[in-house]
């Protein structure tokens, strides 16, 4: 797997269904396209890219035979057989093409890895999708994320998803209108997508017009070092869709993609049109029951299943994740949908947000600096209901041989009794008064003061009027924090990892 580079761009033909379920239709195209290819080599690196379905879980049963359902139609009328799969990636071998996949289902994911792909993409309407992300960032290949209609909320979210798995992952600005007019590209999403996550390549996927070369060019002088291009061939029997490539127009676009020109576009992240939700909505998967619900039942995992299409007022996986809850307000019949108007919606996220904020505004009025981008961990020892009372919230800045942190008590807050077997270390009080007990002694500490925490020493604080202290220690180690309570110590969820951004 070759990694893309400003020189070297990675050029990525995505087949989608336009293989039209007959392989060999499918090995035509990759032949073609190769051909192409071939002839630019010394400037971009090329891949070919499928979508997997698990069409059996995917479709909800109900609508597997609807005609008039576009998607459904298409996905069913250009069905392929695994094997017919394994046959395209072989020849995407063969032509010297990295192979890339997008599943839409947790099925898909494995299948994935099984046959062999180097990349993982999440599709757009997936973004979001939690537990399809969830499954995603258990597999070792690195990732490609596409962001069309996603809100900032939603993009940071993401990327602290996948960072605190230490997973490797590249950003592609999306709009998702087929095709996309010119007035709608947004191409300054790529530069805003590069500096609001500097640690990520970020690139296009892109649905204009086939003709158009003029995207392309503004999309390399933005800076975007992956390009994702839908293509196809088009037959009598199988025409060509309005934003697909033939291998004359591809050619085109690649020649045109050496002269690379500004664009302008929107500054700031754009609101997705009308079209772009209605297109991202018929394709994301609504929430249906997998057995009767009753009224008043909360609902687990293995209460719903996910599968297209989701109606108008159904929830759908993008409104599930770990922080949410549902209460059943009035009985759901099983394979029914689940409609936002039938649940309670209790959202922990809000209550995390609410914390930050916090945090935020007391570092700000006390002016302590903090950088633009900072890992927060908020430990909450006896769970989130109980945070106002029990709990701290540490931004780590360096953890090396010599570690730093600063640790952020609110308004009466207490952190639990601890002591370290490994880890010495002073506080540094720098806003607020904190009472601390070192092994069981009382002892109050001002603005100024330093106060060193050796091995062993059993230690608790807490500040009526909120503090900032600045931790300083040897390296810190999770497993070296050991509570008086030993309830505490066998919480494995005692603590939430963000990343905020205090732009």
């Amino acid at each position: 797997m070759v990694k893309p580079s400003s020189q070297k761009p990675l050029i990525i033909f995505e087949m989608a269904n336009n293989h039209m379920g007959e392989l060999d239709h499918g090995l035509r195209m990759v032949d073609a396209f190769g051909e192409v290819a071939d002839r630019y080599r010394d400037h971009f690196e090329f891949a070919f890219k499928l979508q997997y379905r698990d069409l059996d879980s995917f479709i909800h049963p109900d609508f597997r035979e609807r005609p008039d359902l576009k998607h459904i139609r298409r996905f069913q009328e250009t069905r392929l057989a695994p094997e017919a799969f394994r046959q395209l990636l072989a020849r995407f071998e063969l032509r010297g093409f990295q192979k890339i996949c997008t599943p839409f289902d947790e099925r898909s994911v494995e299948r994935v890895e099984q046959d062999g792909f180097q990349w993982l993409k999440v599709a757009s309407c997936s973004l979001g999708d939690w537990p399809l992300m969830e499954r995603v960032a258990q597999s070792t290949l690195p990732i490609i994320l596409s962001t069309a209609g996603s809100s900032l909320e939603t993009l940071d979210r993401v990327v602290s998803f996948f960072e605190h798995r230490s997973r490797d992952f590249i950003l592609l600005h999306c709009v998702a209108e087929y095709p996309t007019a010119l007035e709608n590209m947004q191409l300054n999403q790529i530069q805003r997508l590069k500096e609001r996550y500097v640690n990520h390549l970020v690139g296009l996927s892109s649905h204009e017009s086939p003709g158009d070369t003029r995207t392309v060019q503004m999309a390399l002088a933005k800076g975007a070092t992956v390009l994702e291009k839908h293509v196809g061939l088009g037959t009598e029997r199988h025409p060509l869709n309005a934003y697909s490539c033939s291998p004359a127009q591809i050619e085109a676009w690649l020649n045109a993609a050496r002269e690379a020109q500004t664009a302008c576009g929107d500054s700031g992240r754009h609101t997705p049109t009308e079209a772009e939700q209605e297109s991202l909505q018929s394709l994301r998967r609504g929430v249906y029951a997998k057995v009767p619900l009753a009224e008043g039942a909360h609902i687990d995992p293995e209460h719903i299943f996910l599968a297209i299409p989701a109606v108008v007022g159904q929830l759908t996986a993008n409104d599930l994740g770990r922080y949410v809850e549902f209460k059943v307000l009035e009985a759901i019949p099983g394979l029914g949908p689940v409609m936002r108007s039938q649940v309670l919606r209790k959202d922990n996220r809000d209550q995390v947000n609410h914390i930050v904020e916090r945090v935020r505004a007391l570092l700000d009025s006390s002016h302590t600096a903090v950088g633009l981008k900072a890992d927060v961990e908020i430990s909450h020892h006896y769970g989130l209901d109980r945070f106002e009372e029990v709990g701290a919230t540490i931004l780590s800045v360096v953890n090396r041989a010599y570690c730093k942190k600063l640790i952020v008590l609110l308004p009466g807050q207490t952190h639990p009794e601890q002591y370290h077997k490994r880890k010495e270390e002073t506080f540094h009080i720098l806003h607020g008064t904190l009472e601390l007990r070192l092994n069981g002694e009382p002892r109050v500490a001002v603005p100024g003061e330093v106060i060193t925490v050796e091995r062993g020493v059993r230690h608790e604080f807490s500040s009526l009027g909120g503090c900032i202290l600045e931790e300083i220690s040897s390296t810190h180690w999770k497993e070296d924090s050991f509570y008086t309570d030993e309830s505490i110590n066998r919480n494995p969820y005692r603590k939430t990892y963000v990343t905020h951004f205090f732009d």
